[in-house]
């Protein structure tokens, strides 16, 4: 069930594969997930944005986690903040360069159905 998705721009020297895997631990850990159940897709996007210019030497990381409703917001805030700092771990300061992460939890929509074939 829990649906993570992982945006990113920046350098591909970052083992992204490692830190997928290291985000479903954190989810089974955090919010009580079933390790089998965790499903994380890294997505890279070609170019970022900061305010009003495109800007080159920028990374951005956004992890969105969807879960099925019921886990508090405490939870839900403990999760991100653990996201954030395995994020800090994987992807470290380059000269130059500026890197952007962030998290959120949300709760699936009652019209998510799954299936695996």
């Amino acid at each position: 069930m829990p649906q993570i998705l992982v945006t990113r721009t920046g350098s591909d020297d970052v083992d992204w594969e490692g830190l997928a895997v290291a985000l479903n631990g954190v989810v089974v850990e955090k919010a009580n997930a079933r390790p089998e159940a965790c499903k994380t897709q890294v997505v890279r996007g070609e170019d970022a944005a900061v305010g009003a210019d495109t800007v080159d030497g920028v990374t951005v990381v956004h992890v969105m986690i969807g879960l099925l409703a019921g886990r508090s917001d405490e939870t839900k805030a403990q999760l991100t903040e653990a996201v954030v700092d395995l994020m800090r771990k994987f992807i470290g300061p380059e000269d130059g360069h500026r890197t952007y992460v962030s998290a959120e939890v949300r709760d699936l929509d009652p019209s998510y159905r799954k299936d695996e074939f």
